[in-house]
């Protein structure tokens, strides 16, 4: 069994907010994957399904970014599982906006959803770090990721979204590298070229002259006076 999170902060104030991409794409893994319907349990939004041959649960805190952790431990200890059965979907400022990396353990780099579960279940769980880019100053940083993603934003994230989605299946069943490439077929589709490939330049040739057309004359049918009178004009 795993145990999907997704982190952001509950309430429609913040469904479009950068900070909640985690909530994003566990509403759309559950919707496109045929999840059971949301409730409300370990302080959190809870649901169940299968991806492939693994029984996945979704969980949304709604203790709110900086709490995110206690829901994690209640419901990591109620499942019996461990860290290393955890996936935590979170943004991630230092990843350019459509690109998404899977990292196993380490810091939490300031992140306050991360730091909470560090602090109910330790660091080695794994993350899915979904890139949304910086705003290019740390004083800057609340108020970007409190904010909606803007309207040019929404091509490469839906193509992000969807490529969680198309890799959910691999994930659950501990694949992060099939997950990395059905991302990436989603964010950078492989480029068709719609031209026929050119045959090499020659030299260039003289056009073939056409043959000449020969009409045929229609039959003398003067009389010997009349063609004889021709030759004295």
């Amino acid at each position: 069994m795993k145990l999907f999170v997704g982190l952001g902060n509950p309430g429609s104030k913040y469904a479009g907010n950068r900070h909640n991409i985690g909530f994003m794409v566990l509403d759309r893994i559950a919707e496109e994957g045929g999840f059971a319907p949301w409730r409300t349990k370990f302080q959190a939004k809870v649901t169940e399904g299968k991806l492939g041959r693994e029984k996945v649960i979704l969980l949304k805190p709604e203790t709110f970014m900086n709490l995110s952790g206690q829901s994690v431990g209640e419901a990591m200890r109620f499942y019996k599982l461990t860290p290393a059965d955890i996936v935590v979907f979170h943004d991630e400022l230092d990843l350019a906006p459509g690109k998404a990396r899977v990292k196993t353990g380490g810091g939490h780099a300031g992140h306050n959803g991360l730091r909470s579960i560090h602090q109910h279940i330790g660091a080695d769980y794994d993350r899915v770090r979904l890139g949304i880019g910086h705003p290019g100053h740390k004083d800057r940083v609340a108020g970007y990721v409190l904010s909606d993603f803007a309207k040019a934003d929404e091509n490469w994230l839906d193509d992000l979204i969807r490529g969680c989605v198309d890799g959910a299946v691999p994930l659950a069943e501990g694949d992060a590298a099939k997950f990395g490439n059905a991302v990436g077929l989603q964010v950078n589709p492989p480029r068709s070229s719609g031209t026929k490939p050119q045959a090499p330049k020659g030299p260039r040739q003289a056009p073939t002259p056409k043959p000449e057309k020969i009409v045929a004359s229609a039959p003398d049918s003067r009389s010997p006076f009349e063609k004889l009178k021709d030759v004295f004009k």
